[in-house]
């Protein structure tokens, strides 16, 4: 058997079967599995989208803005950087303010490279969440959203 299926098999338990937090972590698993692969035949990685979508909907921001912002620790947001400029795709640069720090930035390929991206993950989460109709996809963020409110606050 698959593990994956393992939640619609009636030889498991129901108490085990009927869990959300097992049907969580199971959809988690398989839902990050596709996001990873996806992202990766497209040369990327879920940093690299989150890094590229902060910049673009916020702007200009220095690395431990970027790093408190996204959720990514400072040394990995420096190494997610380093790859992207690296790519030409966000621009490094001191800070007229204070030379100590750096203010990165995304370029137009960085912009053209999150567009390619966000049409790549739509076409992931319809994937995904394909027996879902649009309302119940909205009310599921909705439902995630307050699940991890309280769990943060928590």
């Amino acid at each position: 058997m698959n593990t994956g299926d393992a939640h619609m098999d009636e030889s498991v338990p129901a108490r085990l079967r009927n869990r959300p937090t097992r049907l969580l972590s199971m959809a988690s698993t398989r839902c990050d599995r596709l996001v990873n692969d996806g992202l990766a035949r497209a040369d990327a990685r879920k940093w690299h989208y989150a890094v590229l979508v902060t910049l673009a909907e916020i702007g200009p921001m220095s690395q431990a803005e970027l790093s408190r912002r996204t959720g990514i620790y400072h040394s990995d947001v420096v190494a997610v950087i380093n790859e992207l400029a690296g790519r030409g795709l966000v621009e490094r640069a001191p800070d007229p303010a204070d030379r100590r720090r750096n203010v990165i930035t995304i370029t137009g390929p960085g912009t053209d490279h999150l567009h390619r991206l966000d049409d790549l993950l739509s076409t992931i989460e319809d994937e995904a969440l394909a027996p879902l109709n649009r309302e119940e996809r909205a009310q599921l963020v909705e439902l995630l959203t307050r699940i991890l409110t309280h769990q943060v606050r928590g």
